[in-house]
């Protein structure tokens, strides 16, 4: 594959900066779709994300603020906090950004990512289009203030009219876009397995193999795969995973749930010697607070 000389600048710099900082380097100048680079050894850190308190964090009448959520990721013993930006305030200033940073650092936790609700689907001319685009560059400064090393991003959907071709054009040009304004704050794009054009890994890989980018990657989501092979899909998509979320179900193409096989996900994510975080995202009806902590129990015990 031929690279434009801005591309293998860009690639050139990150991989000489990552390998200066001792972190994994993202995939080589040969190709666009090779598996991340690794050091052969998978290496796990846990966090929780915020969208599992949705029910507490939500609403004028919410129960829980993200320090308090903060604060319990510290007492289940987490090595991080995933703050999904749903639960901000509605003007974001960088005195909260900040206070959150430091409430982190003082319990010893880092926040491992925050995650973003974006859809690039729009077509060129549509104002929506580059209401998105700003919006995740909003969020990329947000992520560089409280030290966020990556965002949790979506592809968008196809709109009325449009062809599967010219929506995942769209989509992979606003990824380009935000990336490249990304890497200016050192911030990686992880694009989750969303439905749309992403709910299968053959569509997610559409995207892996055509965006051009050193700061994108995969954020790997362990229940949103709707399949009657879902391990097999995982598996297929994990080389590429700078950020894994693991739901507590998984379901086939009927939408009929299962239990997710924790230890069959721990050596899928240990056969491509991932190294990062594993970040529960607990979605179903039980208390979140006491859910959240027996299931990362569970998670810790299963990925030893």
């Amino acid at each position: 594959m031929n690279l434009e000389p801005s591309i293998l600048h860009r690639r050139t710099f990150f991989q000489t900066s990552t390998a200066m900082l001792g972190i994994a380097s993202l995939p080589s100048l040969a190709s666009a779709i090779d598996p991340i680079k690794r050091n052969g050894l998978a290496k796990f850190k846990y966090s929780l994300a915020a969208y599992s308190y949705r029910k507490l964090l939500q609403g004028d009448d919410a129960s829980m603020s993200l320090h308090g959520f903060i604060d319990d990721c510290a007492n289940f013993g987490l090595e991080g906090t995933e703050l999904t930006s749903y639960y901000f305030p509605k003007e974001v200033t960088n005195e909260y950004l900040l206070s959150l940073k430091e409430h982190c650092f003082r319990l010893g936790l880092s926040i491992s990512g925050t995650a973003v609700g974006n859809d690039f689907g729009h077509p060129e001319g549509d104002p929506k289009r580059q209401e998105q685009i700003n919006y995740v560059k909003t969020w990329i400064d947000h992520a560089a203030v409280m030290g966020a090393p990556t965002i949790r991003i979506f592809a968008g959907h196809t709109k009325k009219n449009q062809t599967e071709q010219q929506a995942h054009k769209l989509m992979v040009s606003a990824i380009e876009e935000c990336c490249d304004y990304a890497g200016t704050k050192g911030i990686v794009l992880a694009l989750e397995n969303h439905g749309g054009p992403t709910a299968t890994a053959k569509g997610l890989m559409n995207f892996v193999n055509d965006v051009n980018s050193p700061w994108f990657a995969v954020n790997l989501d362990t229940g949103n795969f709707s399949s009657n092979d879902v391990y097999a899909e995982l598996a297929e998509v994990a080389p590429y995973a700078m950020n894994v979320q693991v739901k507590v179900v998984t379901r086939n193409q009927a939408r009929e749930t299962a239990p997710t096989d924790f230890k069959q996900l721990g050596k899928i994510l240990k056969d491509s010697n991932y190294r990062g975080f594993v970040v529960l995202e607990y979605e179903e009806s039980g208390d979140p607070r006491k859910e959240s902590e027996h299931y990362l129990e569970i998670l810790r015990e299963a990925l030893a």
